[in-house]
């Protein structure tokens, strides 16, 4: 976890990204969450004195705020201040940079999901005078009641069928998005995912392998849909490589949720590039936060790169070859993407783990499995190959995914 110093600069970060000027700053060390407030009464006190000083508007914290902390918060500062959590912040940065339609549709449904627990503090209003006329036994209570509770539920129900209609949506993007990864896999392309914390600089990464123009910006979460990208490695074998959204500390659990439909892509990768920002001094807590959040969307044991980014600049960090990290991942490379530097050695180091990743199997194929035949030329590494009056026989490297698509060709006793 990354220091209370650390996390705050990030959080200004965060607000600058959205457009927010940061004014000022404060923390408070407790036991434990304030029940009502978050934190205490005499914090609050000073940061709205503080905010009455500088001219702010808007109060933004750290962690999430559960909907009684966000009700009672909002009372406290009045209307014209803006209170916000750090799951909020990062859901609106989220829905400015998204470009495509599931890119829109999986924001969307975060944003909801964040909100449906929240919509009671519009209603507390009817829900007071409402309670007062019930205690007295008048009729108006029960008026005044009615039509706060029946409004506040037309609203859950109306936000309610909207998540469903856009998790349904999401559904049919998934569908197709497995439809299109089955007939990649026809092709026998391998994939590299590029994962890491944002602003690593995965975006200049797959520009600099690509030699195409991929949108970079010095920005946290400048790109957040998935770009996938062919590429040659040096023993002429294509494969695709995607870049992924960034993550970042304190992710919020229903952004994980929304985007799980393009996450996918990163469990069924043949290859993970973790992108590393090797100057930044909270390196070691930021490749914690990215390998805590592939657990938590289940990635499965494959290879995995560590790519130590922006060597060239001064407060690059080494990694001795000693170093415990090494024994962690498949290879370690350093590189500047945006220089150049290291991408030659990055593409043979990404040759190798593939073919250190494979199994060697001996095939008969009958010639009528030419599309077979042609994948494994793509996908394996071909050692031998004889043809006979029927078919093909194949001595072939394979990654060891692929061991049960192939199995029911291989030969035992040869």
């Amino acid at each position: 976890m990354l220091s209370v110093h650390d996390s705050l600069a990030e959080l200004a970060l965060l607000a600058d990204t959205a457009g927010i000027e940061v004014l000022g700053q404060t923390s408070q060390k407790l036991d434990r969450v304030h029940p009502s407030t978050f934190v205490g009464s005499g914090k609050i006190e000073e940061v709205k004195e503080a905010m009455q000083e500088l001219g702010a508007n808007v109060v933004i914290f750290d962690d999430e705020l559960s909907p009684r902390h966000q009700r009672e918060l909002e009372n406290i500062f009045g209307e014209e201040t803006k209170v916000l959590d750090r799951s909020a912040l990062i859901l609106d940065i989220f829905a400015q940079h998204a470009q495509t339609h599931e890119g829109r549709l999986q924001i969307e449904l975060a944003q909801y999901e964040y909100r449906l627990p929240r919509l009671t503090r519009q209603w507390t209003h009817l829900a007071r005078q409402a309670g007062g006329g019930s205690a007295r036994g008048g009729s108006g209570g029960v008026g005044l009641r009615g039509p706060g509770e029946t409004q506040l539920e037309v609203d859950r129900r109306e936000i309610s069928r909207r998540i469903s209609k856009l998790k349904a949506e999401l559904e049919q993007v998934r569908a197709h998005r497995s439809r299109h990864r089955q007939q990649r896999d026809k092709t026998g392309m391998p994939v590299i995912a590029l994962v890491g914390y944002t602003n690593a600089g995965k975006s200049t990464l797959m520009r600099t392998l690509t030699h195409e123009e991929v949108y970079v910006a010095n920005q946290l979460f400048a790109t957040l849909d998935t770009t996938t990208r062919r590429i040659s490695l040096p023993n002429g074998k294509a494969t695709l490589i995607a870049d992924t959204v960034g993550f970042i500390q304190k992710l919020p659990t229903m952004l994980i949720a929304a985007f799980r439909a393009t996450l996918e892509g990163i469990t069924e990768a043949d290859l993970l590039l973790h992108v590393v920002d090797s100057s930044h001094p909270n390196m070691w807590q930021q490749i914690e936060t990215v390998e805590d959040t592939l657990a938590e969307i289940e990635v499965p044991d494959i290879p995995r790169i560590l790519v130590l980014n922006k060597v060239d600049q001064p407060s690059a960090l080494t990694i001795e070859d000693n170093h415990p990290i090494h024994g962690e991942y498949n290879a370690v490379v350093k590189v500047s993407a945006l220089k150049g530097d290291g991408i030659a050695e990055l593409l043979t180091t990404i040759e190798q783990v593939f073919k250190e990743a494979m199994v060697s199997v001996k095939l008969f194929l009958p010639y009528r499995e030419g599309e077979m035949i042609n994948w494994l030329h793509s996908r394996g590494v071909v050692q031998s190959e004889e043809h006979t009056e029927t078919g093909v026989k194949m001595e072939v490297h394979v990654p060891e995914r692929d061991l049960a698509r192939v199995q029911r060709y291989e030969l035992h006793n040869t």
